[in-house]
């Protein structure tokens, strides 16, 4: 857990987890993530939790568990953004994965016809970046900073002028 400064100076606790599902990690973040939460709460009324994990339903569940604890839960690793930003009922922001910054015209950031091969054979290759299509992805999450309660959450997509 760190703590940064927001543009108004409020502090904002970030707690990054791993997902486990088909991930070879050492603890599970449900194992973890009360007691960082805990720890993030007493530094700050504003959370963020970062959330790197291959499963959507991981970070749905995560997402749900926390929600009302922690002003957002941001997933990331599929590069692939979500539609499903929201605001739960407990005042929890979410989105399933925030996107990719990057080469969208590509297969996940790598140059495709890279990616092609190696899903057609087998046969490991190194990937290069992509070129093209370049744009910042990510999510704006509103929230009262006393409270820490999300007001809004919407996804962000900005293409990149070369």
């Amino acid at each position: 857990m760190v703590v940064v400064p927001a543009r108004g100076g409020e502090p904002v606790a970030v707690v990054n987890l791993m997902g486990w599902l088909f991930l070879a990690v050492a603890s599970g973040p449900f194992e973890l993530v009360d007691e960082l939460v805990e720890e993030a709460a007493a530094a700050s009324s504003v959370i963020l939790v970062d959330f790197h994990a291959e499963a959507t339903s991981e970070k749905i569940a995560l997402a749900r568990y926390l929600d009302g604890r922690v002003t957002a839960v941001i997933g990331t690793h599929t590069h692939v953004q979500t539609n499903d930003a929201r605001v739960q009922p407990g005042g929890t922001a979410a989105i399933t994965d925030a996107g990719m910054t990057g080469p969208h015209d590509s297969v996940i950031g790598v140059r495709a016809e890279l990616a092609i091969s190696r899903m057609r054979t087998g046969v490991p290759i190194r990937f290069h970046p992509a070129d093209g299509g370049v744009r910042i992805e990510g999510a704006l999450v509103e929230c009262d900073p006393t409270t820490g309660r999300a007001l809004s959450c919407e996804p962000v997509r900005v293409p990149v002028q070369a």
